[in-house]
């Protein structure tokens, strides 16, 4: 297979080791992958900020730069729901069906597409799982054929298989972190308030680093941790996986 690499802008532009660990994971794991160098953003923050028609020309571009390729992987939940679910704006062609039906969040393209859990890594912490909106209500990796248990999750799945990982069970593991992209800006006393109760239910928890398959949240999780001086890290799930500690 073929797969290409969609790296969305913020992590192109604040987390590129997030990127490097996707791209070095799938290639461990034996696939073909390409970095379109042409890509840009997906056309989520338009879309989400109510300018949706705007934003038609990002996600005609994405088609043609992603609309050969056998799969396409990224590592962000809410970018794949994105392009599967809000791509209908443009007109229904050929290219765009494809592309919005080959379109994969990188754990549930290991768990479901590989059919791997364990890709060789080890991290000897107490991990808490912060499972995104977009990844748990929009994409559905909460739910998992071999148990009817709604928040065993591909992520959860993929981690319990990393050597010397402690899972670390959490109160409230299908409550928002409250990032919401603009939501944050235009509501931050809520967002600020949703935030620091996810940051809690993990400390409660006896976590030492809280990972995810969504980086807007963990990134709006890591900027309170930081401004609290919290004893927290907050790493993506991509890099956890990748890792060989």
């Amino acid at each position: 297979m073929k797969v290409g690499l969609f790296i969305p802008c913020y992590i192109n532009q604040l987390y590129p080791q997030v990127g490097i660990a996707t791209l070095e994971l799938l290639e461990k794991l034996g696939v073909e992958v390409v970095y379109p160098m042409g890509q840009t953003c997906c056309g989520q923050p338009l879309g989400n900020s109510g300018y949706e028609a705007d934003s038609k020309g990002a996600c005609q571009l994405f088609v043609e730069h992603f609309k050969e390729f056998d799969y396409i992987v990224g590592p962000s939940g809410s970018c794949v729901y994105h392009v599967q679910k809000h791509f209908d704006i443009l007109e229904q062609t050929e290219a765009v069906k494809r592309v919005r039906s080959n379109i994969y969040e990188l754990c549930q393209f290991i768990y479901n597409v590989l059919g791997r859990t364990d890709v060789g890594a080890s991290f000897p912490y107490k991990v808490g799982i912060h499972k995104s909106c977009h990844g748990l209500r929009g994409l559905r990796l909460g739910s998992c054929s071999e148990r009817m248990d709604p928040y065993f999750s591909t992520e959860e799945n993929l981690l319990k298989a990393v050597k010397g990982i402690q899972l670390q069970t959490l109160n409230r593991v299908d409550e928002c972190c409250g990032f919401g992209g603009t939501f944050s800006v235009f509501e931050e006393a809520i967002s600020v308030k949703m935030g620091n109760d996810r940051i809690q239910d993990h400390l409660d928890s006896d976590v030492e680093v809280i990972t995810g398959a969504d980086h807007s949240c963990l990134m709006h999780l890591e900027g309170l941790i930081n401004r609290n001086k919290q004893p927290l890290r907050v790493m993506h799930i991509a890099e956890i996986l990748n890792s060989s500690i």
